[in-house]
């Protein structure tokens, strides 16, 4: 009963923020706020926007099970991409300063087959990753409420739907900031006190090395096995993810110029404190020797057995936060693509058409996340992998590089058809090696390929 009561709670928060605080939209407004949100905002939007199930999962996970290179491998690749985007984003608000879709960009550079490839990998990323946030946000609240898994996905939904639809980006990003407020203070009760209850900094050193007390190094066997099995794939993953995802390049067009720059700096550093924090709470419960049923969920037991089992009433707001965050952005980024139609809407029939779609998003996002035996983990590597099938043509395009469409359509095409089936295969088999090797040449194989193409193409037309 207290599970519906805190869902409840959840949403007339999240639903009355957005009705004090912005007016319903139309039009170009819907999906870039008049391209006027303020700096500060836009640090807490961005932060809770990138911070997804992962980040509240994975993180504990990988100290936990993989010590001192399983955080690594997640945390620094994580803020890093935020900043390495910087100046792609404030070039493309610069050459693009109307625009609202990185697949608008490239269709306007190079045309419909572009267009369409790009509307491929981002709407299908959007689906895959809204998957994410409902598999692992109704699984660990399955757990703690007792309300069925297949229903909280459906409830889940309905709750950023519900707020998503009155103002589109503007109430994606106003709810970014209460939504970051309560993770951050949830990081402030939580992992100090359970510092305090566990024995203390030596405790947490001692985690350092993980469960087994076998990962205390980044470069001897153990951590070299990480990060080929879970370091680089990941880190490929993660510095492709603001280049291959729409939430991102849709703040870029709506974040007031001058602010672009500093939003997603300091947005990089305040998003970092929460996989910090909870990946803190991971080496906390390895070197107190506590032993997980289930490690994907560590936080979650370790919190139920060391502090009162009221803590889980905020536990269960972080969580909510983190993954609606990245949901109503997926929702806003979705709709967004909509604009990218050949044939001219009005203001409010394409509004009517991004709401369809958004629910369109949610269904096919509730069906996968239902599939029986689908892990967190499996989603967030195949989607992280994804992101790069387009990374290096949109920085050689950003880069003024002379690529033809002929040549970054098939480069593109290269990616998908050939890295990430291999990818797949060695994710599903738990094989290192073909996992680095697809990864590998899923973000190598796009620019390669669309420079050699469009080199041929420029001498056979001299």
């Amino acid at each position: 009963m207290y599970g519906i009561i805190v869902l409840t709670i959840y949403a007339l928060i999240m639903i009355g923020a957005t009705l004090l605080f912005t007016k319903k939209c139309k039009g170009t407004s819907f999906h870039v706020a008049d391209r006027n949100i303020g700096g500060i905002i836009s640090v807490f939007s961005i932060a809770a926007t990138w911070i997804w199930a992962p980040s509240l999962f994975t993180s504990a996970e990988k100290a936990y099970v993989n010590g001192l290179p399983g955080l690594f491998w997640f945390l620094v690749p994580n803020v890093l991409c935020l900043i390495i985007y910087i100046p792609f984003a404030k070039k493309m608000r610069k050459v693009m300063p109307e625009g609202i879709t990185l697949s608008g960009y490239m269709g306007n550079k190079y045309g419909s087959k572009v267009k369409h490839i790009y509307q491929f990998q981002l709407g299908s990323l959007t689906v895959l990753s809204t998957a994410v946030q409902l598999l692992a946000g109704s699984k660990i609240l399955s757990t703690i409420t007792g309300i069925p898994f297949w229903l909280l996905t459906i409830i889940l939904a309905v709750i950023a739907f519900s707020y998503s639809q009155f103002s589109g980006i503007k109430a994606s990003v106003i709810t970014d900031v209460v939504q970051m407020i309560i993770i951050l203070a949830g990081c402030a009760l939580i992992a100090p006190w359970l510092l305090s209850e566990s024995g203390g900094v030596t405790t947490l050193i001692q985690g350092l090395n993980g469960l087994t007390g076998d990962f205390g190094s980044l470069f001897d066997k153990n951590g070299l096995n990480v990060f080929l099995a879970f370091g680089l794939p990941t880190a490929i993953g993660l510095i492709s993810g603001p280049f291959g995802d729409q939430s991102f390049w849709q703040r870029t067009f709506s974040i007031r110029e001058k602010s672009i720059g500093k939003a997603y700096f300091f947005g990089a550093l305040l998003f970092g404190l929460v996989p910090l924090s909870l990946g803190c709470v991971g080496y906390i419960a390895a070197g107190s020797g506590f032993i997980a049923a289930d490690s994907s969920m560590v936080n979650f037991e370790f919190i139920s057995n060391m502090l009162p089992s009221w803590v889980l009433i905020p536990f269960l707001f972080m969580i909510l936060s983190g993954l609606l965050s990245t949901v109503d952005s997926n929702l806003c980024s979705v709709a967004s693509l909509t604009t990218d139609r050949e044939k001219e809407e009005t203001s409010e029939e394409n509004v009517k058409t991004s709401k369809i779609v958004m629910l369109a998003l949610l269904a096919i996002a509730i069906l996968i996340a239902n599939i029986p035996g689908l892990t967190v983990t499996h989603l967030f590597m195949f989607y992280g992998t994804l992101r790069a099938s387009t990374l290096f043509t949109t920085i050689l395009s950003l880069k003024d590089k002379k690529l033809t469409p002929k040549g970054v359509f098939i480069g593109v095409l290269c990616s998908m058809i050939i890295g990430l089936p291999i990818f797949a295969y060695g994710s599903l088999a738990n094989i290192a090696i073909y996992k680095t090797i697809g990864s590998l040449l899923t973000v190598t194989l796009s620019g390669t390929v669309a420079l050699i193409l469009s080199k041929r193409e420029v001498k056979a037309n001299a």
